[in-house]
């Protein structure tokens, strides 16, 4: 029986031109059947690395146990370990290019622990249930320019305490109980969708989500991938839309994220007055390479196509226009400012190119329509123009 999670050739093909939309399908942990033995399969992309090999509770963390035999052109490491089940805590043990030893959580990863844990948590994502297909039949038809969107901004950790805060984190609601306690209060008030800030999972309760290790990850703070999916559904049966906060501008440096994944800047630039964020002291995705792109696309994507919601709302714009501050002021004179400045906003405009329309000053939006969010990128890497399928939300 065919493996549908290997990565293949095609697969590299498409990775390497930053149009492998389903990206979060291969990579990451997903549990497996192979050749009658379940498991799970594991992908990790590290062109750099020496070794990587696959650490976690099923194996006493021993570094030695399951080293994965190679990698493939494009730099993916892929193995199945049988026996591994949903639930099962793992990160990815790197040699790196200069010989550093890297605990690295899983980029791709679904789940992760709860801070201040940072294992990456196996998770079965193909087995969410979803009980919204009248709402997402409806969405297909949304027309951001007729239709009304009135939106509701709300961070779930700070949007109220639980009144029984014993025993539970924060005193935080789960996504189950915020869903029940919001959906009402919020329909009541007039709005038709909520804005929700912080869901990836983030080590820093201070960053309020906005410094992100887990891009594919609901904030376990608030429950679990399926306690994520009946929010969703919730909101959907009470007619309230869901738009996500999302973070492609920068990341931060905790040792378990993406920074130096495999010893070399790779989803950050190699140059650090590109690739630093000075005043907030992160890193910079690297726009240029195509794999990154393909992170970022195939992250949006996986928000509104797997995970059923409705929007993203994209934070921190100016800085990914902008140069860099140490860039401009340490060692270019004001034209080569200038040139690097424009070369920045075009680097925007082949991420999501006609799919983003400036909103305000704090970010850009679009709605869920993904199947023209595919083709408006595919269009792009062939330079050529396609309609805007997007519109200005009132931010």
């Amino acid at each position: 029986m065919e493996n549908r999670y290997e990565f293949t050739d095609m697969d590299q093909y498409y990775f390497g031109h930053a149009t492998h939309y389903d990206l979060y399908r291969k990579m990451g942990a997903h549990p497996a059947v192979v050749d009658g033995v379940a498991g799970t399969w594991f992908a990790v992309w590290a062109p750099n690395a020496k070794s990587v090999s696959v650490i976690g509770d099923f194996n006493g963390w021993n570094e030695q146990a399951n080293v994965i035999g190679g990698k493939d052109e494009i730099g993916v490491w892929q193995t199945f370990i049988p026996g591994v089940e949903v639930g099962a805590l793992y990160k990815y043990f790197i040699i790196g290019a200069k010989d550093q030893r890297l605990y690295k959580a899983d980029p791709f990863g679904n789940q992760m622990e709860l801070r201040p844990g940072t294992a990456s948590i196996v998770a079965d994502i193909n087995s969410l249930k979803w009980n919204d297909s009248a709402w997402m039949k409806k969405r297909e038809s949304f027309d951001v320019s007729k239709d009304p969107v009135i939106i509701y901004e709300c961070h779930i950790g700070s949007w109220m305490k639980h009144p029984e805060c014993d025993g539970r984190v924060e005193g935080f609601y789960t996504y189950r109980e915020f869903a029940e306690r919001a959906a009402d209060y919020i329909k009541d008030l007039g709005y038709t969708h909520i804005e929700l800030m912080g869901i990836a999972e983030h080590p820093f309760d201070g960053s309020w989500g906005y410094q992100v290790t887990g891009y594919f990850a609901p904030t376990s703070r608030y429950g679990t991938p399926e306690d994520f999916a009946y929010m969703i559904n919730y909101f959907h049966r009470k007619g309230i839309g869901v738009i996500l906060d999302w973070v492609p501008a920068h990341f931060p440096k905790d040792e378990c994220g993406l920074a130096e994944f495999d010893g070399y800047a790779l989803y950050e630039h190699g140059d650090p007055r590109q690739g630093e964020h000075p005043e907030w002291g992160t890193k910079i995705f690297n726009y240029g390479r195509p794999e990154v792109k393909n992170f970022l696309i195939a992250n949006a994507l996986y928000w509104i196509e797997h995970m059923h919601c409705d929007g993203i709302r994209v934070d921190a714009v100016a800085s990914m226009r902008r140069p860099s501050k140490w860039y401009t002021f340490s060692q270019n004179s004001a034209a080569d400012c200038r040139k690097q400045a424009t070369s920045r906003r075009e680097c925007i405009k082949l991420q999501l190119p006609h799919s983003l329309r400036p909103t305000s000053c704090w970010g850009y939006s679009y709605s869920a329509e993904p199947s023209k969010l595919r083709r408006a990128y595919s269009s792009s890497a062939k330079c050529t123009g396609t309609k805007s399928m997007i519109t200005p939300m009132p931010f």
